[in-house]
């Protein structure tokens, strides 16, 4: 197990609907980047989230980690207290990078309630924690976590840190998430918190600059001097994330970056080299033959047969649907409602080419890409009608809506689909027929395989 994922996350709480309001609408790229970004999450399965913030407890020369447990928080200081959080700590993986950074003669503070009593401190999760895990929770995203605030000290002590946490993730065997929250510059208008520097917008767009060009040593050189006057808050977080990534390939990804309120905001993911083949180790026959497929047509140019002794299930007939994701993002989904193939091999491989090559709403997969790309696989059962919304459930039943030639299909269980009403609607637009037509109704269960 390993670090699978890292992500850069603003902390602006007016970005959360109770806090912001109306006024939220003005952070809409970036609300729109946590939503992909919380996507991104779910889909690698992660067992444990760090965060790393910069507005816990700060000491002077030292990192200090929570081992409170559990660990508690709200929007109470922001107008929004009815905003609850309650979370479980993973205080082992805790215990763990305080030892090993004591063996190297890393100064890390324990936060308990005996630490808390002595330093005056709080022990409530922080914004810098609770505003990206607003958005994670509300995408159904629950397991421990682990708060970790940096420390008033050099850019290469959180390098070194952020090894030390990789070392400790390695130890324990736990997929985690490493959250590095923080913002950009404050400094970018003249109604900025900070007031104006032009060197605001200079910094926002050197970072992220190094960032898509993987220089990290760009980034640990980056002059305090500018970094000061640019008013930034998170530089020391992202240096950590990637101290827990030395010596790994990995490619960055932007989902959003707006300067709202005179603030910089970037949401953005950091994949290592490593899980593509982690996935490929984990995924189900269904799927590792639609990658196989999709891949050889790629960089081969030429189609495959099943290959010989297939498990049972794929010998099955069935109707199936390949789906293929690149960061949470649909990249290409293409099916058959019912068998067309000897077998169901023979429509998984049809149908993944498909997907990948023929989705008309997207240009056809590139060889870069493939080691992005998630799958899924959904066996359909034969449909059957029925009389009324009444009979859906958009968790476990996909819909197929008829009138005379024309059809929709939608398939259970997708994001942000929670009512029989919006299924039938989406799968009725897509069918193109029209509001008020007469429509037959089917439904048809599921299985998915990843």
């Amino acid at each position: 197990m390993s670090l699978i994922k890292g992500i850069i996350s603003p902390h602006p709480p007016i970005i959360v609907p109770e806090v912001g309001g109306e006024e939220r609408k003005k952070a809409r790229q970036t609300i729109d980047g946590m939503e992909k970004m919380a996507l991104a999450v779910k889909e690698a399965g992660p067992e444990l989230i760090i965060f790393v913030t910069p507005h816990g407890t700060v000491f002077r020369d030292a990192f200090s980690i929570s081992l409170q447990n559990p660990l508690q928080g709200d929007f109470q200081s922001f107008g929004a207290g009815q905003v609850r959080f309650h979370e479980v700590n993973d205080r082992p993986m805790g215990e763990e990078i305080i030892r090993l950074a004591a063996g190297q003669g890393m100064p890390v503070v324990g936060l308990d309630a005996d630490t808390a009593q002595k330093y005056g401190i709080s022990l409530k999760l922080d914004h810098g924690i609770t505003v990206p895990l607003y958005f994670l929770k509300k995408n159904g995203i629950e397991c421990p976590i682990l708060p970790i605030s940096i420390g008033f000290l050099s850019f290469q002590e959180h390098y070194q840190f952020g090894m030390i946490i990789r070392q400790a993730i390695k130890n324990l065997a736990r997929r985690t998430v490493f959250v590095a929250s923080g913002d950009l510059s404050h400094r970018l208008t003249q109604d900025a918190p900070a007031g104006y520097h032009p060197q605001g917008e200079k910094y926002d767009r050197l970072l992220i600059n190094l960032l898509k060009k993987k220089d990290v040593t760009g980034i640990l050189d980056l002059d305090p001097g500018f970094v000061e006057q640019a008013g930034e808050c998170g530089l020391r977080s992202f240096i950590m994330l990637l101290g827990a990534l030395d010596g790994l390939d990995f490619d960055f990804y932007d989902f959003s970056y707006q300067g709202p309120y005179g603030v910089g905001y970037l949401v953005g993911e950091i994949i290592p080299a490593s899980p593509h083949e982690e996935r490929k180790a984990k995924e189900s026959p269904p799927v590792a033959l639609a990658r196989l497929a999709l891949e050889t047509y790629i960089n081969e140019g030429k189609g495959i047969d099943p290959p010989p002794n297939l498990p049972e299930i794929l010998l099955k007939k069935a109707g199936v649907f390949v789906t293929l994701k690149i960061r949470g993002q649909l990249r290409g989904c293409i099916g058959t409602i019912e068998p067309t193939q000897e077998n169901m091999a023979g429509e998984i491989i049809q149908n993944a080419l498909h997907a990948g090559t023929q989705d008309p709403r997207f240009p056809p997969v590139t060889k870069g890409e493939l080691k992005d790309l998630t799958y899924s696989v959904d066996m359909l059962y034969p449909p059957e009608p029925i009389t009324g919304l009444e009979e859906l459930d958009p968790q476990k039943y996909g819909v197929i809506v008829r009138h005379g030639y024309r059809s929709g299909l939608l398939l259970p269980h997708l994001e942000g689909i929670d009512t029989a009403e919006e299924q039938v609607d989406i799968a009725r637009q897509k069918a193109g027929i029209k509001k008020g037509e007469a429509m037959q109704l089917e439904r048809f269960e599921v299985v998915r395989y990843f």
